[in-house]
């Protein structure tokens, strides 16, 4: 599974990269461009950087990074669509997975959190 989610994750980065370049060549454009592209391809680093994670609570925290990148990507594809610098149509599958991921992401963070010990019990 660990596998599949870093192929996922890189999958997005690419998927940026090839949808940044068929934006118009116009100032906001490129905006958002540098934006998108730091973050969907930070998704897959910092997975990458959670499976190599020391402690249960260094994976926590590397994953809520990439829950944070993840979500920032979304924006940034709400945005382009919102824009209208891009189709709807064109940026279905990115959202698509950008969202399984994050779902996967926030629930992987919620099961870890419950097998760390409750220090106060």
């Amino acid at each position: 599974m660990q596998e599949q989610i870093k192929n996922r994750t890189k999958q997005i980065g690419l998927e940026v990269i090839k949808l940044i370049d068929e934006l118009p060549n116009k100032p906001s454009a490129w905006a958002i461009a540098k934006q998108i592209v730091r973050n969907s391809t930070a998704i897959g680093a910092n997975y990458r950087a959670a499976c190599r994670a020391k402690s249960t609570a260094d994976f926590i925290n590397k994953l809520k990074i990439v829950e944070e990148e993840t979500d920032e990507t979304q924006y940034w594809l709400e945005i382009l669509e919102e824009s209208s610098l891009v189709l709807s149509d064109r940026i279905e599958l990115i959202k698509k997975e950008t969202n399984e991921i994050l779902s996967i992401v926030v629930s992987s963070i919620r099961t870890m959190k419950s097998k760390i010990p409750n220090p106060k019990s």
